[in-house]
């Protein structure tokens, strides 16, 4: 089956390097645009996280679609550092720790990493699971929702970090039920 990786377009707390996990914020005028300069391949099955950055850029894309949303393909709950940026968080303490671990423990009063990769990888094989018999699943997504599923099947294995792509952006992938292969970068 073909699985196509795209992750939403560009908003406002993108632009100013923001962590924007539960915030619902929409596509800023740029992301519009340039979603609209792109050309995207179809697919059968589309499914899609239920923020509005996401939900825009899916029927930005595909306008005729039905949109299947899973709550689950939810970007992180950033907790304390959410709406803020690097410039924002410059000499907070819990943030510096954070920075220390490598990314790798609990955003304060936030979502720990690993439970965050878990819920969007048990959330992919639903989907995968329930639309097998489906030629092409698309996933309108956060980065951290793509590399977090990447991490767990793509072949060849690579870190979380290794798999970030940029708003608009993504991967298209052959899944055989087990491995992801990528077959092309959008």
């Amino acid at each position: 089956m073909r699985i196509i990786f795209i992750r939403h377009g560009l908003t406002a707390g993108n632009l100013q390097k923001r962590y924007i996990g539960r915030t619902d914020e929409p596509l800023c005028e740029e992301g519009i645009v340039s979603l609209r300069s792109k050309e995207y391949p179809q697919c059968e099955v589309l499914v899609c996280s239920p923020m509005r950055r996401c939900l825009q850029t899916a029927e930005m894309i595909f306008p005729h679609q039905d949109i299947i949303t899973y709550s689950e393909l939810r970007e992180c709950d950033f907790g304390d550092f959410e709406g803020k940026n690097y410039t924002d968080l410059s000499g907070d303490a819990a943030y510096q720790r954070w920075i220390d671990s490598g990314g790798n423990t609990q955003f304060p009063n936030g979502e720990s990493p690993q439970s965050f990769r878990a819920r969007c990888v048990r959330a992919f094989d639903d989907v995968s699971g329930k639309y097998s018999t489906s030629h092409s699943v698309c996933f309108i997504v956060h980065g951290g929702t793509i590399m977090s599923i990447l991490e767990k099947y793509a072949v060849p294995c690579r870190s979380y970090f290794d798999w970030h792509c940029e708003n608009g952006h993504g991967y298209i992938c052959e899944w055989n039920g087990s491995e992801l292969h990528i077959t092309e970068r959008i």
